[in-house]
């Protein structure tokens, strides 16, 4: 593959383009997309973002999330044909095809240049340019720095300001993460002289809560949370009757792995959420304590050293025997600070 500064000459001249994203789309995801997608718009070109799945209500105020297309609708035939006929597919905060599900195929089979722009570990050699690199904090810090590259600061609108501001802002954990470098913070601070409005970035991710969400969070800290000292660990468990319970919305159990990561000594906190047929597992540590590592040796996952996903298709019951058996020795195998 090529740089995706060889891309830019490419980009002079009008072409339809396409930018899709992972399953089950964050902040950043969605948010890298459509700062992108305002930039490639206001350039001339014919814009669509499709997403795999559908996405949390809390990032559904962006800037263009009205346009946005999501797969396994009504529009399938169409977004398929949108794939086969597009010039230039722009992948998004993801680094292997089978991120994005339902579409894996048809981007893969799409005679359009395929274009990276990613952070996470281990990019498959799916595409034809890339703008990688696993220091930045998040995809839609790469994204700033290739509107720069293209067009520079006066292409940057209050509108992809705080589509990229809310990437940055999630996938730093509001700046709080390790991967919060002085580079973040200048990026940050030349977003807000651009038009971000941080308040209300901050206020539409954090600050709104359904009733039902907030007794699901009480009830989950009371109920399902389990910490062994012993093991410097914490987890919960979350069953479809529990979800059903709270009638939980899509992104409802969102952050609350973080609550078991703050408990004092905890290193390694896990939130295992049963769904039909598999068991969806996120993980977060502190520290030097690799859970990128642990999620692909053992739930088909993967990630960042300290926030990753994985899969069981064991019952819920069996999962969570699975990860307790599995965490026995989990501070000597995945705390070495070899790691990456």
């Amino acid at each position: 593959m090529k740089p995706i500064t060889d891309l830019i000459p490419i980009l002079e001249d009008f072409h339809k383009i396409i930018i899709t994203t992972h399953a089950s789309p964050d902040a950043d995801a969605l948010g890298s997309s459509l700062g992108l997608f305002h930039f490639l718009k206001a350039r001339g070109h014919e814009v669509q973002v499709i997403t795999p799945t559908d996405y949390p209500n809390f990032i559904s105020w962006l800037p263009g999330n009205d346009q946005v297309l999501e797969f396994n609708s009504a529009d399938d035939d169409l977004i398929l044909e949108m794939i086969q006929s597009c010039a230039l597919i722009f992948c998004l905060d993801f680094s292997g095809l089978n991120r994005i599900k339902g579409l894996a195929e048809a981007v893969a089979s799409s005679p359009a240049l395929k274009v990276m722009i990613d952070h996470h570990l281990d990019p498959e050699d799916f595409d034809d340019y890339r703008l990688w690199d696993t220091s930045a904090a998040a995809t839609a810090e790469l994204i700033y720095d290739f509107i720069l590259s293209v067009d520079g600061k006066k292409a940057i609108t209050a509108d992809i300001a705080n589509c990229l501001y809310a990437g940055i802002m999630t996938d730093t954990g509001s700046f709080r993460h390790a991967n919060t470098t002085s580079k973040v913070h200048r990026s940050v601070a030349e977003l807000i002289d651009l038009g971000a409005n941080i308040n209300q970035v901050s206020r539409s991710i954090y600050d709104t809560n359904t009733i039902n969400r907030l007794r699901f969070i009480g009830f989950s800290l009371l109920e399902k949370l389990i910490v062994d000292q012993k093991k410097n660990i914490a987890y919960f468990s979350i069953s479809e009757k529990d979800i059903q319970q709270f009638d939980l919305e899509k992104g409802d159990t969102e952050g609350l792995v973080n609550y078991a990561l703050s408990i004092k000594g905890i290193v390694m906190a896990t939130i295992m959420k049963e769904g039909p047929g598999e068991v969806k597992l996120s993980f977060r540590s502190a520290g030097n304590f690799a859970v990128n590592k642990f999620a692909s040796d053992h739930f088909e996952g993967g990630g960042h050293k300290n926030a990753s996903g994985g899969i069981s298709y064991l019952s819920l019951e069996d999962t969570v025997e699975k990860f307790e058996f599995l965490t026995l020795d989990f501070k000597e195998k995945y705390g070495s600070t070899q790691i990456s």
